[in-house]
């Protein structure tokens, strides 16, 4: 089995079976001593995603309102997550709620490393918190200038 491994799966130790890959910049998240040797024990694959994977990605997490949640390298590591799956079976491990739901909506199968996986599929919107319009994103209302606040819009049940 091949796994493509956050950050989280090193810095709780689980041990797995199989075949490991995670990008730099989760390598660039390792500061504790522990974790970096847990990564080093399991004999990972350091690997780039490249730009097609990465853009689409961003497309769907944008359709999704998950852009704001992700950071750099959740979307570095969701677009190699995506990249693998499209040629074999492959295993997202994540504990991130926001990486996870992106991954589902991407096709990609998911295991958490220590937390729970998540048991619906979201997608979000900002409401205002004065005038109480909808908006598909931002942080401050364009009619009434009131903050906004992230609002859940649609929840399909995740297959089991």
């Amino acid at each position: 089995m091949k796994y493509i491994a956050d950050a989280s799966l090193f810095i709780i130790g689980k041990r797995l079976e199989g075949n490991f890959i995670t990008v730099p910049s989760v390598v660039g998240e390792l500061r504790d001593e522990n974790a970096r040797t847990s990564m080093e024990l399991m004999d990972v694959r350091v690997e780039p995603p490249t730009s097609v994977f990465i853009k689409k990605v961003r497309d769907k997490a944008l359709a999704t309102r998950d852009s704001e949640e992700l950071s750099a390298t959740d979307i570095e590591l969701l677009a190699k997550a995506l990249e693998y799956s499209a040629r074999e079976e492959t295993t997202l491990v994540t504990d991130d709620f926001a990486v996870q739901n992106t991954a589902l909506q991407l096709g990609i199968k998911v295991m958490p490393a220590g937390q729970r996986i998540i048991k619906d599929i979201l997608t979000w919107e900002k409401q205002c918190m004065g005038c109480k319009r909808r908006f598909p994103q931002g942080d401050e209302c364009p009619v009434c200038g009131s903050p906004m606040n992230k609002r859940r819009t649609n929840r399909v049940r995740k297959n089991k």
